[in-house]
């Protein structure tokens, strides 16, 4: 007898229907972060609290940031002035600070790199000075002060540079800067003035001589840059070149030598001239003006 197909050993097996399982999914690591860009980093560092930086507050009216009140003062810039301050040469009240944004009144004393300094602005002026004004303070009120002529010219406390009595007329400085005043003021400064000196007589030529070799008063030796006559006038006006911004040392030489001198007339500071500046007018000095000060 013949078995049925369906049990021969060779036959095909019956297909399922069934559907089949789901594949796992292949273990995945952590995603790579993308690279953020250079103006996306910046964006992250201006968010970032700066080292020693001050916590922010409500600012009052009467206050300034240090930097600020450095930079004002005249001695370096603000960027210069924090970094200063973050190396501890800056101090307030005593007292050193390094945090950036700090805030100080003006009534603080503010202590840089071991000099006391103020946040007004530089000021410099030029007067030519007339006769009758002195630069000293007359508590009699017979004299009248240089301070007057410059009246108006800054809110600033300005000083003259050096002083002038009320006979002398010519060039004088006011300034608030303190290091500049004390600067002209030295003894060995290196900036000449020029000085037009009328005396009572005609100047010898032997006295002319041995003036431009020098003078030595009560034991002081005083040099004398230049000396002459004053081209197509009387020798009784001389012009005279010195480093000192002392107007007795000029009267001193000639009295030494026995002239009374009638009049003295500084025409030149410095550098500076009388240029444009009529007796009795002031004016503000340049910016170069004040850089070539500066480096003398």
């Amino acid at each position: 007898m013949n078995n049925s197909g369906g049990n021969k050993r060779g036959g095909s097996r019956p297909s399922s229907n069934k559907p089949k399982p789901a594949m796992a999914k292949r273990a995945q690591g952590p995603k790579k972060a993308k690279p953020k860009t250079k103006a996306e980093l910046e964006v992250e560092a201006k968010k970032e609290k700066k080292p020693n930086q001050a916590p922010k507050r409500q600012k009052e009216k009467d206050e300034i940031r240090l930097n600020k009140y450095i930079a004002n003062s005249g001695v370096c810039s603000r960027r210069d002035a924090d970094i200063y301050i973050q190396s501890g040469n800056v101090k307030v009240n005593g007292v050193p600070v390094t945090e950036m944004g700090y805030l100080v009144k003006l009534t603080d004393v503010v202590n840089f790199d071991g000099v006391t300094i103020t946040p007004e602005k530089k000021v410099y002026i030029l007067l030519n000075k007339p006769k009758g004004f002195t630069t000293a303070e007359d508590e009699f009120g017979e004299n009248r002060n240089v301070f007057e002529l410059v009246k108006g010219s800054t809110n600033a406390k300005i000083g003259p540079v050096g002083r002038m009595d009320k006979n002398t007329t010519g060039l004088l400085l006011f300034t608030n800067d303190t290091d500049m005043i004390r600067k002209f003021s030295l003894p060995n400064q290196k900036s000449a003035k020029i000085y037009q000196v009328s005396l009572d007589k005609n100047l010898k030529y032997e006295d002319l001589e041995k003036i431009s070799g020098g003078v030595t008063i009560d034991n002081h030796r005083l040099a004398v840059e230049e000396v002459s006559y004053i081209e197509k006038e009387p020798k009784t006006e001389i012009g005279i070149k010195l480093r000192t911004s002392n107007v007795k040392v000029v009267r001193s030489i000639f009295e030494h030598f026995k002239y009374d001198v009638l009049k003295i007339d500084r025409v030149s500071f410095a550098g500076l001239t009388k240029k444009n500046l009529p007796r009795g007018n002031w004016r503000l000095l340049t910016e170069q003006e004040i850089i070539n000060l500066k480096n003398m």
